[in-house]
């Protein structure tokens, strides 16, 4: 199977435009899409929410010769490509290229797309009925407040562990806590406006990854509840979701390479 019809499934399901237009509209950077290309015939496809050292051996192990990944494999500028102990970046796309390995890095069109990552999540935590989204694009969009069934603080984080398979939670918020509204962001996407914006539209607990501290002290400061995730937890449920429709319209061998020591 060629690599562009390939590429031509993913982008159906999380058009590469919707990175660009979301880079355009809130000033982001990103860089989705085609990274590697070999220029062979696609025989296999290792899927992995980063472009790690793992799944290019579990696709040299089955004979894959594409990774799609979350993460971008590419992000900023590459001057020029050595191995090195010092730049294991590098030293992974050096082995790919070595290899006949191709690299589609799938990034915010993926975690925007409708059904992508972000609202993934959002389902994951039991979201019920209409929500609003903090940063709205053509179609879908990233940051979410919505309903879910009323609970306490306590419960809602054991969904929470239970839906996503978290092992390392942080909880900020007493476990009695009522939780009738959440503020989600998959990735690190918490931020001064995040917690806004969850605010504004009356949440009760945000829920992401990669908080900084000032970051929870002006949630807890402004009566929301606090459920920090891995950054792995919070997209790895939504790209396994990816991965099941791909696998299921494409022609070749497809597997998973998650990492539970992340979760």
């Amino acid at each position: 199977m060629k690599l562009v019809d390939i590429y031509k499934q993913c982008d159906f399901l999380a058009p590469k435009t919707l990175s660009d237009e979301y880079c355009t509209r809130y000033g982001a950077y990103d860089n989705s899409g085609i990274l590697i290309d070999t220029g062979d015939e696609i025989n296999g496809v290792v899927f992995s929410l980063d472009f790690s050292l793992q799944a290019i051996k579990q696709a040299e192990k089955t004979g894959a010769n594409l990774i799609i990944t979350h993460h971008p494999a590419i992000y900023g500028k590459i001057s020029d490509l050595r191995v090195s102990d010092f730049d294991p970046i590098d030293s992974k796309l050096v082995r790919c290229l070595k290899k006949g390995i191709c690299v589609i890095s799938m990034h915010l069109n993926l975690d925007c797309a409708k059904d992508g990552i972000d609202e993934s999540l959002a389902k994951a935590l039991g979201k019920t009925g209409e929500e609003t989204l903090m940063h709205p694009l053509s179609t879908g969009g990233y940051g979410r407040v919505y309903e879910v069934e009323q609970t306490c603080l306590g419960n809602f984080t054991e969904k929470v562990k239970t839906s996503l398979q978290a092992k390392k939670v942080l909880i900020y918020g007493k476990n009695d806590k009522k939780i009738a509204r959440v503020a989600s962001f998959c990735g690190g996407g918490a931020d001064e406006g995040s917690v806004q914006f969850a605010k504004e539209q009356g949440a009760d607990v945000i829920v992401s990854s990669d908080f900084k501290h000032h970051i929870i002290t002006l949630a807890k400061e402004s009566n929301l509840a606090v459920i920090a995730l891995t950054h792995y937890a919070s997209e790895c449920y939504g790209f396994e979701k990816f991965y099941q429709k791909i696998r299921r319209s494409i022609s070749v061998p497809c597997e998973f390479c998650a990492d539970e020591t992340l979760l």
